[in-house]
């Protein structure tokens, strides 16, 4: 009987999760949550993912990884500001840590999923799944719509820069125009 009790116990905590992944929900009772998941549509080239991902568990959790279908190069990145003042996106090394209670907010110009090599165009109001990953291998899934954006240009470190994506986000608009490699 206390085996079939836990058993019930671990579904039902595996079918909130799997629901929450699709959902829109802002905070969870001990699960992980992600809030206005979306993606900026894209011809072809690299485009970005946003959202804001919520721990409602009470313990930290390390986001490492994400995977979708349409890309065959996803990094997890951040944005910093440089001595210049320009705003510049890099992978983030190690991944995001998310305390207990607290969120990853994912925007334009800010930290984001990049998604890379995008051959076959996404457009607005297209569904894409995507798979995160955190240390230690747990996953989380939801849905994200993408939808058309421009705003920010933010400048790529690495080997991004020859990758074309045609988006720039509002909150970097005030910073220099000539950099062109934009989400």
């Amino acid at each position: 009987m206390l085996r079939t009790a836990a058993r019930l116990g671990a579904l039902t905590l595996l079918t909130a999760a799997a629901l929450a992944g699709c959902s829109s929900a802002s905070e969870g009772d001990g699960e992980i949550t992600i809030t206005d998941p979306w993606v900026k549509s894209v011809d072809e080239g690299m485009t970005a993912a946003f959202g804001e991902l919520v721990n409602g568990t009470d313990e930290p959790i390390v986001l490492t990884a994400a995977a979708v279908d349409v890309s065959p190069m996803i990094e997890l990145h951040e944005t910093v500001t440089g001595d210049d003042g320009m705003a510049t996106m890099q992978q983030k090394d190690g991944g995001f840590t998310i305390e207990p209670g607290e969120s990853l907010v994912m925007e334009p110009g800010g930290n984001h999923i990049m998604l890379m090599g995008v051959e076959e165009p996404i457009a607005a109001g297209d569904e894409l799944v995507f798979t995160l990953t955190f240390e230690g291998g747990d996953t989380f899934e939801f849905t994200a719509v993408a939808k058309e954006f421009s705003g920010a240009n933010e400048e790529y470190e690495g080997d991004h820069g020859d990758m074309d994506m045609d988006s720039t986000s509002d909150a970097e608009a005030t910073s220099d125009a000539e950099h062109s490699s934009d989400h």
